[in-house]
């Protein structure tokens, strides 16, 4: 494993083992890990958890983030992709990208010789989904048998989701209107893995009975041009008290921020005993230094 392009880089016991790590790494506080090590952070999109949450972990592993904004770098614009990966591979012992393009990353993976870790783009988050199992973890002490509920858009992190629940035991549902449910490459992919998928355009079908009710905003970066389409398309998919009140009693609440009060989710949900949205952020943090000292130690 050189890379973390996707969660279907990773087999169930490496995503286990990256689990332990971040649970570990939480528990140790800073350790010199990565000491000397160079991290380069390639963003063409706006960030606030996934810079920060790197940028932290490698200070923490006693290592350094450099960060380089779309325009200091201009990726695929003032050269090529290709070009740039192998510049950077002389500079740096590795590479966080979050673009728009998934080939982007792609790209870099494929020409650079350090690792490359995909920071977002518009198919998959693996890092968020990789931190969300380890929320999920320590509040359900434990994966195996649990089921997910994921109401909204197949988007990026539903995608790595689907991906991801398989490989640990989890049943994956998820609620989409008409038109917006996974694609059926990403589908094939996570059925590959023999877990239990649910796909249905009934919010309160997915919900029933769920240990986890997860949400996200309905029109992502990139996607703006579309958003009245889409709140009238997902008018009756806020999650609210109401529909939080048909999974389990000790059900608990997710989303990865940020977060359209009133839209996609009620006002004050994220204030809800129930909600672990905050945990769920932190746990970046740590997840991102699990998956540093994998790829960089």
């Amino acid at each position: 494993m050189k890379d973390l392009i996707s969660i279907a880089d990773l087999d169930s016991d490496e995503l286990q083992k990256l689990i332990k790590s971040a649970l570990w790494l939480k528990q140790a506080g800073k350790k010199k890990l990565l000491e000397g090590k160079v991290l380069a952070l390639l963003f063409e999109k706006p960030s606030l958890r996934t810079r920060v949450s790197f940028d932290v972990a490698m200070n923490q592993l006693d290592g350094h983030a450099l960060m380089l904004s779309q325009a200091e770098v201009g990726l695929g614009e003032r050269e090529p992709i290709a070009d740039m990966a192998r510049v950077l591979s002389r500079y740096v012992d590795g590479i966080v990208a979050r673009t728009f393009d998934h080939q982007s990353v792609a790209l870099l993976a494929k020409h650079a010789t350090v690792p490359v870790i995909n920071g977002l783009t518009d198919e998959e988050h693996p890092c968020q989904a990789l931190s969300d199992l380890l929320t999920i973890q320590e509040k359900k002490r434990g994966l195996e048998g649990l089921s997910i509920a994921y109401v909204g858009d197949a988007n990026n992190v539903a995608n790595s989701l689907l991906l991801a629940c398989p490989l640990v035991g989890m049943e994956f549902r998820i609620a989409s209107p008409k038109g917006y449910g996974p694609k059926e490459r990403v589908l094939a992919q996570a059925q590959k893995s023999g877990g239990q998928i649910l796909l249905t355009e009934d919010a309160k079908q997915a919900v029933e009975d769920a240990d986890v009710l997860y949400t996200d905003v309905w029109t992502s970066m990139g996607q703006e041009a579309e958003a009245e389409r889409r709140r009238a398309s997902f008018a009756g998919y806020q999650v609210n008290q109401e529909l939080l009140s048909l999974a389990k009693r000790d059900a608990i609440f997710m989303h990865p921020l940020p977060a359209h009060h009133g839209e996609e989710i009620a006002e004050g949900l994220l204030e809800s005993p129930q909600s672990v949205v905050f945990d769920q952020a932190e746990n970046r943090l740590h997840m991102q230094k699990a998956i540093l000292v994998k790829l960089l130690g």
